[in-house]
């Protein structure tokens, strides 16, 4: 029973907690991730329209939706990465 409680113990990832550094990385990589978008994806202004289309390079709401959802993707592991590398 020990070695469970050991070893459920040693798989526990090191979780950082908010900051503005944390913060930061995260919009980098909704930025990035955007400009990702902005270059392959196809039909970008199907769907409906943003209220300021020009903020986002004319992307229609599925397609910030969908480069958003990869930024988080991103931010998530490059958040992660830093904090067990020790850079947060």
């Amino acid at each position: 029973m020990t070695y469970l409680t050991l070893l459920a113990a040693a798989s526990v990832p090191n979780t950082v907690s908010w900051s503005p550094k944390v913060a930061f990385v995260m919009i980098a990589c909704n930025i990035v991730a955007i400009a990702i978008g902005k270059f392959t994806i196809k039909n970008q202004n199907a769907g409906p329209k943003l209220p300021s289309p020009a903020m986002f390079g004319g992307m229609g709401l599925p397609a910030l939706l969908g480069t958003t959802s990869l930024g988080h993707l991103l931010g998530t592991g490059v958040i992660l990465g830093l904090a067990n590398a020790g850079a947060l």
